[in-house]
């Protein structure tokens, strides 16, 4: 059972950090894409980034383009979220997803159809 725990939420001020982190267990993550979607309050799902097997392809929502940055470790069967720079707009529900989309091509990689797995989700909430 492949299973994706999502950590590192949680209330930041305005122009704080956070570091999301997504271990995933159940399945080697060696050559699948790593995405972050995101769910605000009353709105609908979502892309932020995704990065590619090989870790040398990145997209971005254009809301976050040069604020976060995604990045993985195989070894650690882990992705993650660094966003800098929070707005209180960034504030939702933050969702980690596995795509077996070997790949490269954006309009694939940022579609949650193409995701075959999925975490819980954590909570950040940028507020002063």
């Amino acid at each position: 059972q492949v299973q994706l725990a999502e950590s590192g939420g949680g209330l930041v001020q305005p122009g704080g950090s956070l570091r999301l982190s997504c271990e995933v267990s159940g399945r080697a993550i060696t050559t699948d894409g790593m995405g972050w979607f995101r769910q605000a309050p009353g709105k609908e799902r979502e892309f932020v980034a995704t990065i590619n097997w090989v870790g040398v392809i990145s997209y971005y929502g254009d809301s976050v383009k040069g604020r976060f940055t995604i990045s993985r470790d195989n070894a650690k069967n882990t992705a993650y979220l660094q966003m800098n720079s929070l707005k209180p707009e960034d504030t939702a529900v933050y969702y980690c997803a596995v795509t077996t989309y070997t790949g490269s091509l954006r309009q694939r990689l940022t579609l949650e159809k193409e995701y075959n797995y999925w975490g819980q989700g954590t909570q950040v909430t940028v507020s002063s």
